[in-house]
């Protein structure tokens, strides 16, 4: 890898406090990237595996995430397909050795905005990176309306009927999946995956405890039920 080649490129000034994931394995990379990062003044979160990434993803509002494909426990691959499955429309820069071709179009048609090969030099990677940011901007006053409940994912903040809604991360990333598919009933495979990110066993019931919960809070309280169930299938997200 290059050095930092002397690049700083003043990026708070347009857009202060930027706050970026690294999803990386390998500690001196990670290490490296969180000095370059730093030093051009982002905060930074880290993650050595993919589980890890996909929690840190879902439970904070992140400008952007630069994502290696070949992670422990869930590769790069599951993150960013869990992420837009949820409906996140976060900018993913995916920094990988794989360079093939297959790679990087499977990188890009699974919903990566960007990819990077290793070794890299950073000035490359800090130029791709602020274009992303520039680019996911157009995204920021994206909010989500069902009826008169109201989802904002870039803020993390959901409320119904001028009430806010005081969810957990994997409620509030629960709700969010249900709010990008108003009227679509979603089956309980596929919110377990995007929201924990883990292969769906028929035989538990975390999705029926978390839609529980959920509708105990955006349901409950209110006349008009939201969250319906499909009977043999999972869950939909509509006013009847």
């Amino acid at each position: 890898m290059a050095p930092y080649d002397g690049i700083v490129c003043n990026l708070v000034a347009w857009c202060p406090q930027l706050h970026i994931l690294i999803a990386e394995d390998e500690a001196k990379t990670s290490a490296y990237l969180v000095k370059g990062l730093t030093e051009n003044g982002f905060t930074v979160d880290t993650a050595a595996d993919g589980r890890m990434a996909l929690r840190l993803a879902q439970a904070h509002v992140y400008d952007a995430v630069v994502l290696d494909v070949m992670l422990p426990v869930l590769d790069g691959w599951s993150v960013v397909q869990a992420l837009r499955a949820a409906g996140s429309r976060i900018p993913v820069l995916f920094l990988t050795a794989r360079d093939r071709v297959e790679d990087r179009v499977r990188g890009l048609e699974l919903g990566g905005d960007d990819y990077l090969v290793k070794p890299f030099a950073f000035s490359e990677l800090l130029a791709r990176l602020r274009s992303l940011l520039r680019r996911g901007s157009q995204f920021q006053s994206e909010v989500l309306r069902v009826a008169d409940l109201v989802v904002d994912p870039v803020r993390h903040r959901a409320e119904r009927a001028g009430q806010v809604l005081h969810l957990t991360p994997k409620e509030f990333a629960l709700l969010a999946m249900l709010a990008r598919s108003p009227g679509r009933a979603l089956a309980r495979v596929d919110i377990a995956e995007s929201v924990w990110g883990f292969d769906f066993d028929t035989q538990t019931n975390v999705v029926d405890v978390a839609i529980g919960r959920l509708r105990a809070k955006v349901d409950a309280p209110f006349n008009c039920p939201l969250i319906h169930t499909v009977r043999s299938m999972g869950y939909v997200l509509e006013k009847r």
